[in-house]
């Protein structure tokens, strides 16, 4: 009687592990759910009471022991992640999903090709495993081997698994492929990743641009192209309206489309319903590169009275309807906000127009007026007064999204990957990014760091409304964006930062600007610098072209912008201006602007690795280099120091390094 009792409680003690191990497996899922990151670290403190309840019944039980093994690498506990996951295979070998997180396990820290056998490991045991799998596709991605993770990505996207890190590793391969020749599975595979809402399609130009020149075969000077072919082409339309594409030959074509429109409208007076689509992508995308593409005279002239007669329309009082067509051409060569019937315009709200012309009236007026609302909050607005409409500077880089990162927060980041002890700090923290431009990473360091408070300085005032109205857009209310000048007097108020991250470089017209003094002022004990040692923008090309600016005092005008670009685009295959033409600013003529008009002052950043080469001051905690992987630390450090004595041989100047400084005091 007493045996049988015993064995009916080992049966209840059993079930009740299972229910424990079951509960805890809920609860790490939430953890990892799109949730916010208070709910997410509630979850993972439950699951944690959960398997310390089944590890106190059973110390050795193998699922208990790997789970909780990945709930210490989430939380960055990665020493203690792998003897847990090592214990689980000691108890219990035939662990696919052991071998699997020992697999992202060697991708945190950094040791890609370890990775890679583990998740072998675990394929080898369950062939169907998606997770193992799609750690093969990272591990693949982090050694270089593009091609192989990207085919990998396809395979799991086939399989109808739509895990954003797969599209996310997906898109990151994309833009390092070399692609050759005609292929309609990339073609497929390039409309599958501009369709998805969530991604960052500014990222994958190079890659849609390739495509599109094989597919139009525009290496061939006799190629020809049909006007309605390309107006049925998805991927065109779709690559215009999401991203820019850095290719002369994609530039061409685009200004030959949008040629060949307007002079169908010149002789039926009308734009075609099956023209509209591409003409309406051919708008937002000479919006995004800030109207760099030639127009013709007749274009021009064209283009002049289609907008005269928008103007009769508007005082007439006619309805929509009948402006609609008139209003997608117009866009195609210039901004609705900057015409004479912008203000007209006004009468109606954006969603009173039709959904399809609401993307092309958002970008060429309602964004523009936004943005100019906006402006008029800062002293710097003064100095585009007295500039023409269609030469006030636009915001650069032009981006569309996010990129994907996993919630976390910068206490966390510290602590794991610089070794920082943060016990001490403060439950928010303060980051400024210098040099924000328009705002892509610090909105990112606000979004997906769940503790921190960011401000975005930048010299530029199209940068700051433009990441200001996005900001609002995405709510994201951790943020804010200001000039120079009222990032000093913050300082200057004594409120100290805990990290600051250099982005582009003041250019030589911010004379009072100094870096060095600006982080030396706004940092206390333990803040962290994160800088780069290249200077971006110095190709041969870009130094002449300052030379004809400085030799004929051009001023950054849209008319010499172009000028400026047409010489490029006629002589691009002389040696010279080969690499400007690879560069992506030079497709957009914010890009250009920046670039040529508002050169970076590389002193800035030679004073302050300078001032951070001081060992007594400033201890460097971590460097990687342009593949992201971490060095030692000691021989960058005593490069550095050599640099500050001096010594040119030794500069990690244009070795375009990530290094990351914390103040001893």
């Amino acid at each position: 009687m007493q045996a049988q009792h015993n064995i009916h409680a080992t049966e209840a003690q059993k079930a009740h592990i299972a229910r424990l191990l079951l509960q805890a497996n809920l609860a790490y899922g939430e953890s990892n759910s799109p949730v916010s990151l208070v709910q997410r670290i509630k979850a993972r403190h439950e699951c944690r009471g959960y398997l310390g309840e089944i590890l106190a019944q059973e110390p050795g039980n193998a699922v208990a022991l790997g789970l909780l093994g990945r709930v210490e690498m989430d939380d960055g506990a990665l020493e203690k992640a792998h003897t847990l996951f090592t214990d689980s295979l000691n108890q219990d070998p035939a662990q696919p999903q052991q071998f699997t997180n020992l697999g992202y396990w060697a991708i945190k820290s950094e040791r890609p090709a370890l990775a890679e056998q583990y998740f072998i490991q675990a394929l080898e045991m369950d062939r169907q495993s998606a997770a193992a799998f799609c750690g093969v596709a990272h591990a693949k991605r982090l050694q270089g081997q593009f091609d192989v993770a990207f085919l990998h990505y396809r395979k799991l996207l086939e399989t109808g698994l739509e895990w954003p890190s797969i599209y996310s590793g997906m898109l990151t391969c994309a833009e390092h492929l070399d692609v050759q020749k005609t292929d309609s599975k990339l073609a497929r595979d390039a409309i599958l990743l501009l369709r998805h809402s969530g991604l960052p399609h500014q990222e994958i130009g190079r890659f849609v641009a390739a495509i599109i020149r094989q597919q139009y075969d525009l290496e061939n000077p006799n190629a020809q192209v049909a006007l309605d072919a390309a107006s049925e082409d998805e991927l065109l339309i779709l690559a215009l309206e999401k991203t820019l594409m850095p290719d002369p030959a994609v530039e061409e074509l685009a200004t030959l489309l949008r040629r060949a429109i307007i002079a169908e409208v010149a002789q039926t007076v009308a734009l075609r319903d099956e023209l509209q689509p591409l003409a309406l992508a051919l708008a937002i995308y000479a919006d995004r590169t800030g109207y760099a593409l030639t127009a013709e005279d007749d274009e021009e002239r064209l283009v002049a009275a289609i907008n005269n007669s928008i103007c009769a329309q508007l005082v007439m009082g006619e309805e929509q309807d009948g402006m609609i067509g008139s209003l997608i051409v117009s866009a195609m060569y210039g901004a609705m906000f900057h015409q004479t019937f912008a203000v007209q315009l006004g009468r109606w709200n954006l969603v009173d127009w039709p959904v399809a012309l609401q993307p092309v009236l958002a970008a060429s007026y309602y964004n523009r007026a936004a943005e100019e609302a906006i402006k008029q909050n800062f002293d710097e607005k003064a100095e585009e007064l007295c500039l023409e409409k269609t030469d006030v500077p636009q915001a650069w880089p032009n981006w569309t999204k996010l990129a994907y990162r996993s919630e976390t927060s910068l206490k966390t980041m510290m602590a794991t990957e610089l070794g920082m002890n943060t016990a001490q700090l403060p439950d928010t923290l303060r980051i400024m990014v210098c040099g924000a431009q328009s705002g892509q990473r610090a909105m990112e360091l606000a979004h997906y760091l769940k503790d921190v408070e960011v401000i975005a300085v930048d010299e530029s005032l199209a940068n700051i409304a433009k990441a200001t109205r996005l900001a609002g857009e995405m709510d994201i209310d951790n943020i804010v964006f200001w000039p120079w000048s009222i990032a000093q007097r913050f300082v200057a108020d004594d409120h100290k930062v805990h990290w600051i991250e250099i982005g582009r470089l003041p250019s030589a017209k911010m004379t009072d600007v100094s870096l060095a003094a600006l982080v030396s002022s706004a940092t206390g004990n333990g803040a962290v610098v994160h800088m780069h040692t290249a200077v971006n923008e110095q190709t041969d090309g870009d130094q002449q072209i300052r030379h004809l600016i400085a030799q004929h005092n051009l001023k950054p005008t849209r008319t010499a912008l172009r000028q400026l670009r047409k010489m490029v685009l006629t002589n691009r295959q002389d040696p010279m201006w080969q690499s400007l033409i690879a560069e992506t600013d030079f497709y957009g003529l914010g890009g250009c602007r920046d670039r040529w008009f508002s050169e970076q002052d590389a002193s800035q950043l030679k004073e302050l690795m300078a001032m951070v080469s001081n060992e007594v001051e400033w201890k460097l905690v971590k460097a990687r280099d342009t593949d992201g992987h971490s060095l030692a630390t000691k021989p960058v450090q005593q490069q550095i120091q050599a640099e500050a004595l001096g010594s040119e041989v030794q500069s990690l100047m244009g070795q375009g390094l990530s290094v990351y400084f914390q103040r001893r005091r």
